[in-house]
């Protein structure tokens, strides 16, 4: 198990961002923010978003889609970490401070959870921020409820994806967030059938992810890909895994091998894989519809429920009675969804 150790000292500096409080935490490995939403005595949801994003710009498109934000909010109280720098507002990370490993991240989470006063929670990781998650589930695992992971990374970098991390981290260092390396990120994020062509616009979440791209510090988002090209690979951690898992992945990802592979280095009874039609790395953001009913059913598994429509009680569990029979359907749901399988019991 990992130790956190030290004690953590928040920083007297929170704001009210959009519905949430943020607040600047020092942890023992650095500063970090976290945007709070909803009540404190619900079950905590810990997010954490891919290279140069943050929450608003990772899983914006997932809480404005107004069931799953219900869902979520009718059962946690979500902290959004992000990556050191990549807040709302944030400025420069002096050059003078040591680049954090991965194992730093993952222990300066265990840190917000310890200033929070938090035992075991929920994830939800977007990519290298789902590796980031991982990794703290198996350092930490006493401490994880749950992985939700988004188009997530297990392994270290190929020969080819570090020399590729590598220009662009030298791009990042001498040009900050230039055109080629907006286009990159993108390309990361997205499927082509929302990037646009020559014929087609860019959609709405395009234009506004390349707009939050360019109010990114680009040293601050230069060190977490620094970071996150000196991962290692997770395959052999994966196996000491305690908790259930829920990967998506879209099947134009960039790392949908990736999440594949991942899935079956997991215990199959306690993993599910879903595969989005049609969609990029991120499902967050570009499909965030598909997320819903497999999260639903996977959260019933804690005894967590969807607000009821048609009763008075704030805790109606979810029924199959209750949905129509087409959205089960893979066509309906935009989704290739393999069976959910959990324990028949489980302590939360």
């Amino acid at each position: 198990m990992g130790d956190s150790g030290g004690s953590v000292v928040s920083v007297d500096v929170e704001r009210i961002s959009f519905g949430g409080k943020e607040h600047h935490i020092q942890t023992n490995h650095g500063s970090v923010s976290v945007a709070v939403y909803g009540d404190h005595d619900k079950p905590a949801l810990v997010t954490y978003p891919d290279v140069a994003l943050n929450h608003m710009s990772c899983f914006q498109g997932l809480l404005f889609c107004p069931e799953a934000a219900s869902l979520l909010l009718h059962n946690f109280c979500i902290y959004h970490i992000s990556p050191p720098g990549h807040e709302l507002g944030a400025t420069p990370i002096s050059l003078n401070t040591p680049l954090p490993s991965v194992d730093d991240l993952a222990d300066q989470v265990a840190d917000v959870l310890d200033f929070f006063g938090l035992g075991s929670v929920m994830c939800l990781g977007a990519t290298a921020g789902a590796y980031i998650l991982t990794l703290f589930a198996a350092k930490y695992r006493e401490r994880v409820l749950g992985l939700i992971l988004v188009s997530p990374l297990c392994k270290a970098p190929t020969w080819t994806a570090w020399f590729y991390s590598k220009v662009e981290s030298n791009l990042l260092y001498y040009y900050g967030m230039c055109g080629l390396i907006k286009e990159s990120l993108l390309q990361r994020f997205f499927s082509k059938e929302v990037r646009g062509c020559s014929e087609l616009p860019e959609s709405d979440i395009v234009q506004a992810c390349r707009s939050l791209l360019d109010q990114r510090q680009s040293m601050n988002v230069w060190r977490f890909v620094q970071t996150m090209n000196g991962r290692y690979d997770l395959r052999e951690e994966l196996k000491q895994l305690q908790c259930r898992t829920l990967i998506f992945v879209g099947e134009n990802s960039q790392f949908h091998a990736e999440a594949v592979h991942m899935t079956a280095k997991l215990d199959r009874r306690y993993c599910a894989l879903v595969e989005v039609q049609a969609c990029g790395s991120l499902v967050t953001e570009e499909q965030p519809h598909a997320m819903l009913i497999p999260m639903e059913y996977f959260f019933m598994g804690y005894g967590l429920y969807k607000p009821s429509q048609l009763e008075c009680s704030p805790r109606s569990p979810l029924s199959p009675f209750c949905i129509s029979p087409e959205l089960l359907s893979p066509e309906s749901m935009g989704v290739k969804l393999k069976p959910i399988k959990t324990r028949a019991r489980l302590e939360v």
